[in-house]
């Protein structure tokens, strides 16, 4: 002989069907929050390694070039003044004034130096003992000499060299 449920478990089982089938009916709606959470990021990732922190401009093209120029007028210090690799930076900075004054520092430089560009670097002793400076120019060349116009070079340094301040 069987016992019959009381009428409370009765109840309490149908509140537990009924939290069940809630509950899977919200799982569309959590995938699509999680899809939407996604994309965003993404973009938001997207929009901050393309964006040059330096000047504001979002994106760097070949029209807004001349607007990424520091305009640094110094010349470079000679080459001959030095060894290795900072020889072979200035011999780069000398040959490439366009090029590198067409570069943002990341060394900080701007703020602690007055420096302009990456050329400005160049115009005095600094980069000597810089190597993110020796760095961002090796590389900036690197890329000119592959073919890159000076705005995907700005746009590839700017995504090597960047990093947020702390």
């Amino acid at each position: 002989m069987g016992k019959k449920p009381k009428k409370s478990s009765r109840k309490k089982q149908g509140k537990k069907q009924a939290k069940s089938s809630v509950s899977k009916k919200n799982w569309p709606m959590k995938i699509l929050v999680l899809i939407v959470i996604l994309i965003g990021g993404y973009f938001l990732y997207d929009h901050y390694n393309t964006r040059v922190y330096s000047t504001g401009i979002e994106k760097t093209t070949s029209a807004n070039v001349e607007m990424l120029r520091g305009k640094e007028t110094r010349p470079t210090l000679s080459p001959v003044r030095f060894v290795g690799n900072t020889a072979r930076a200035y011999k780069i900075a000398k040959e490439n004034r366009e090029l590198l004054d067409s570069m943002f520092c990341y060394c900080n430089c701007k703020k602690n130096n007055g420096h302009k560009s990456l050329l400005s670097c160049y115009a005095d002793t600094h980069a000597v003992n810089c190597s993110i400076c020796q760095d961002q120019a090796f590389y900036a060349h690197s890329r000119f000499q592959k073919g890159d116009d000076i705005a995907r070079v700005r746009a590839a340094v700017d995504k090597r060299f960047w990093r947020p301040l702390r």
